[in-house]
C-alpha cells in the first residue's frame, strides 16, 4: 500500500538539522572518528599557529577562526554530513508511505575495509574487514517492491517472512514505478527499527502510520 504524503509532511518527518541519532550514525566508526580526530587536531593545532604569526596582520582573525573551526571538526563533520543526507532526500518530488510485508530475507557477507598487510614471510596480503549484512525484499498486494539492506545483529533474528514493515519510498515518477530510495524502516509487530540511516523522526512517523492507515 502506498499512500502519497501530503504537502509538509516529508519536513515533519526528516530535520533539516542532524538529530542526535543521526550525529552518532554519521559520526561512523572508531577508524572514521580517529580520521576526524587527527584532521581536527593536525589542522587546528597548525592554523593556530600560523595565526600566531598574522597577529598584527587583518587576516589573523580568518586564521584565528579557521583553526577554532578546525579543532571543532569532531562535532560539526558529523552534524554537516548528517544535514547533508536529509536534504538530499527531502529534495525528492515524490515520497510515499509505503505499508507491506517482508517477502523474503536472507543475509550476505559485505567486505567493510581491506588494506594490505605482511605476513610472517614478509609478502603483502590481502586483509579483509568482512561483516554479515541483513536483506529484506518487500512488497504489498502488487507485487515486489524494493529491498532493503543494512548490518546484521543478532536482535534482527525476531524478523520473519510475512512481517509487516512500514517506511517512506522516494521515486522520479508520480506512479513510483521507479524507486530511488527508501527511509529507515519500522516493523510495528516487533517494535524493531531497522536501516543503515535513522532518517526518520520516530515518534512522528509512528503518529503519521497511525492517522494515515490505522485511522483511515
Amino acid at each position: 500500500m502506498l499512500i502519497r504524503l501530503r504537502k509538509g509532511e516529508l519536513v515533519r518527518l526528516i530535520p533539516a538539522v542532524a538529530t542526535g541519532k543521526q550525529f552518532n550514525s554519521a559520526s561512523g566508526d572508531p577508524r572514521k572518528i580517529l580520521q576526524r580526530v587527527m584532521i581536527s587536531s593536525i589542522g587546528g593545532v597548525i592554523t593556530l599557529l600560523i595565526s600566531q604569526s598574522q597577529i598584527s596582520t587583518q587576516l589573523y582573525p580568518l586564521w584565528l577562526i579557521a583553526g577554532v573551526s578546525f579543532l571543532l571538526f569532531i562535532l560539526w563533520g558529523p552534524i554537516l554530513e548528517a544535514s547533508i543526507k536529509n536534504s538530499k532526500i527531502r529534495r525528492h518530488n515524490n515520497s510515499a508511505l509505503f505499508e507491506g510485508e517482508v517477502f523474503d530475507i536472507y543475509t550476505r557477507e559485505k567486505v567493510e575495509t581491506s588494506h594490505e598487510q605482511a605476513n610472517k614471510q614478509g609478502k603483502l596480503e590481502l586483509i579483509e574487514n568482512r561483516r554479515l549484512w541483513l536483506y529484506l525484499e518487500i512488497g504489498d498486494d502488487d507485487g515486489y517492491l524494493t529491498k532493503i539492506k543494512f548490518p546484521f545483529e543478532n536482535s534482527h533474528n525476531i524478523i520473519k517472512k510475512g512481517s509487516i514493515i512500514r517506511c517512506l519510498i522516494f521515486s522520479n515518477s508520480n506512479n513510483y514505478d521507479n524507486i530511488i530510495s527508501t527511509s529507515d524502516a519500522w516493523l510495528p509487530k516487533q517494535n524493531m527499527w531497522v536501516g543503515i540511516y535513522p532518517y526518520l523522526l520516530r515518534p512522528a512517523f509512528e503518529e503519521l502510520c497511525y492517522y494515515r492507515l490505522t485511522k483511515r
